[in-house]
């Protein structure tokens, strides 16, 4: 199956975010180089949440395609449900 080049590629993102962090908890690097690692680990993040969110969607309309739709609850966002009292 050929990769889309359409939307984030999560385990790239993954990666370079897992070497990002391992890279900051040496403590070798100057704050300049510590901003600038965390304003790329912001974006990484972000991007692993578009791919996550993109493939929620993708099984969602698979399911709902099969009429299956009560195999897979959505997911709650966190603090979504926070707000009731």
């Amino acid at each position: 199956m050929a990769k889309s080049k359409k939307g984030p590629n999560f385990e790239t993102a993954l990666s370079d975010l897992e070497a990002l962090v391992t890279a900051m908890e040496s403590g070798e690097m100057s704050l300049e180089e510590s901003l600038e690692a965390f304003e790329l680990g912001i974006r990484l993040t972000r991007e692993c949440q578009q791919a996550l969110t993109l493939a929620e969607q993708k099984v969602q309309v698979l399911l709902s395609d099969n009429g299956d739709t009560e195999a897979f609850a959505p997911l709650e966002k966190p603090g979504a449900g926070d707000s009731e009292a």
